[in-house]
């Protein structure tokens, strides 16, 4: 198990420095974002990420309700 380990922290460290080198340095501006930005329109996709977003939490909070509920009556 530790040879396992050593052997797999060695590929890491080797493997490392070439993901940090192929980043840039100044990244190139995101021409969508900008065009976006400049309609008005980013705020159209900030709200229709926010009400995804919320739809995920609202169904995730009523499924844990609902299996509290189910765990209780199991242990009456």
């Amino acid at each position: 198990m530790k040879i396992l380990l050593n052997i797999l922290n060695l590929i890491l460290l080797n493997f490392l420095p070439l993901f940090v080198v192929a980043q840039e340095a100044n990244p190139a501006k995101v021409e969508m974002a900008d065009i976006l930005h400049e309609n008005g329109k980013i705020y159209l996709v900030v709200l229709v990420l926010l009400t995804i977003f919320a739809g995920i939490i609202f169904m995730l909070v009523r499924m844990e309700m609902k299996l509290n509920r189910l765990e209780k009556n199991r242990q009456v």
